[in-house]
């Protein structure tokens, strides 16, 4: 489609002009040939005056024409605007701009005299000029949104390939996740004394928590009131107990707190996950992550800092685009999802607030109150 569209705009352009410049020869051609008619009866009998000349050249109502004597006084004018026409200066200012386009037709009077016949391209001549431009125009706006449409087209179907993906996932973790929830069960009541069995239920708390945020895939979030400070807390512990012991965890705000903003608790915590997980590998397990909260009067600002390899600066916004990754295995999503969370379900701000290779990064996240 788009190779024909071009093929057309230009083929027209092309033959559109060819037309226009063998009507602009004719045009001139015509004016040539009243000039000289009216040279040669002028001559021929002198008592004729400039009325005779316009009564040739009225013949084309098209082409509009000044007639000027040999000291540049305009003596007349026809096929212009009937009303601008009675104005000198729109009239001067018309021929000023002719003289600078093209050169007179002179009509030799004798004994020194001569008129000057300057004209413009009619107006017909002047809609052809234009014609291919505009249809050109409209041939690209065409594949514009033709292209626009088409490649909305695309990503719904990628989306929606990507929805059934997640509620087929969801549904085949539901299964086995429900099979662990209840044998941890039972764990629990023949051992009590094995304290390993309360973190096992813990992770398959959270395999539930994955299996739900795969099957609401595709849905509205729904935001209810919660304690932010207490997810917070309850995630960074949920991640210190399961990464390397050379990676130090600080809270750099009063756990005793309570901050209560509109969240999708499940959401949230997948991208504070997401963040955090990203900062363990810029720092390849080894080093400190920083939570910091501020509160303002009208938003939540999170701060997660790390001490890794830092993001180059034309990176900023790139790791949060779906596919970029700097990771040689992973699909580079996790950043993609935390910045639709945010800001589609929670309307807020997720940004790279600072970052100094080899010294850290500092993702942060803002948060309404309301």
């Amino acid at each position: 489609m788009l190779a024909f569209a071009v093929i057309i705009g230009i083929g027209s352009l092309v033959f559109t002009t060819n037309l226009v410049n063998k009507l602009k020869t004719e045009e001139r051609r015509k004016v040539e040939l009243w000039a000289e008619a009216t040279q040669l009866i002028f001559l021929a009998d002198t008592t004729q005056n400039l009325d005779f000349l316009f009564s040739i050249i009225n013949n084309n109502n098209t082409v509009p024409v000044i007639l000027t004597d040999e000291l540049n006084n305009i003596t007349g004018a026809m096929n212009f605007n009937s009303k601008r026409i009675k104005d000198p200066k729109y009239l001067n200012n018309t021929l000023q701009k002719i003289k600078e386009t093209r050169e007179p037709i002179l009509i030799d009077l004798g004994n020194n005299h001569f008129d000057l016949i300057y004209y413009k391209d009619s107006i017909t001549l002047t809609m052809l000029m234009y014609y291919p431009y505009i249809q050109l125009g409209i041939i690209v706006l065409f594949i514009f949104v033709s292209y626009l449409a088409f490649n909305s087209s695309l990503i719904a179907d990628r989306n929606q390939i990507w929805v059934s993906m997640s509620k087929e996932t969801a549904h085949q973790l539901g299964t086995p996740t429900s099979s662990l929830a209840g044998w941890i069960e039972v764990l629990q009541q023949m051992h009590p004394e094995v304290k390993i069995t309360k973190e096992l239920a813990r992770d398959v708390e959270r395999l539930e928590k994955i299996t739900e945020r795969f099957s609401r895939i595709g849905y509205k979030a729904a935001l209810s009131p919660t304690d932010l400070i207490q997810t917070l807390l309850k995630t960074i512990d949920y991640l210190r107990m399961r990464t390397s012991s050379k990676l130090l965890f600080e809270t750099n705000f009063n756990a005793g707190n309570t901050l209560i903003v509109p969240l999708n608790t499940a959401l949230f915590e997948w991208v504070i996950e997401n963040i955090t997980k990203n900062a363990i590998d810029a720092m390849e397990g080894n080093g400190t992550i920083t939570f910091q909260v501020k509160e303002l009067e009208n938003n939540i600002i999170i701060d997660v800092s790390d001490t890794g390899k830092g993001i180059p600066k034309s990176a900023f916004k790139k790791i949060f685009f779906a596919g970029f990754s700097t990771k040689q295995r992973g699909w580079g999503v996790g950043l993609s999802l935390a910045k639709r969370i945010i800001e589609d379900y929670h309307n807020g701000k997720i940004f790279v607030k600072h970052s100094e290779i080899d010294r850290g990064s500092c993702i942060r996240i803002i948060l309404s109150k309301a």
